[in-house]
């Protein structure tokens, strides 16, 4: 069986645009997760910065994200790598559907 056969494909909405993505059924939750506090971030910002376009909102939520990882955590470790990878493969898509 290919490694691609247990993935499921979702729709994510991310600044107003959908995103379809495949990923693994046990990570549904936590990027479901993730994609209501993108979504609450990018409109905390609106609220503090307005004037801007959404391409800024949406760099701004990501570089606070990643500094957000970057921060020693009294918590459960996180796998840094891991996250960097899932968010420079979140980056790309966005890149690659703004693009479009």
């Amino acid at each position: 069986m290919a490694e691609n056969d247990n993935l499921i494909p979702v729709n994510i909405l991310i600044a107003d645009r959908s995103y379809r993505l495949k990923i693994e059924p046990e990570d549904e939750e936590m990027v479901r997760r993730t994609m209501k506090m993108i979504n609450e971030k990018i409109v905390e910002y609106r609220m503090e910065f307005s004037g801007k376009d959404m391409q800024d909102y949406v760099a701004m939520v990501l570089l606070w994200f990643a500094t957000e990882l970057q921060k020693p955590s009294t918590t459960a470790p996180v796998n840094n790598s891991e996250a960097i990878n899932k968010l420079q493969r979140l980056e790309e898509l966005i890149t690659k559907s703004l693009e479009n």
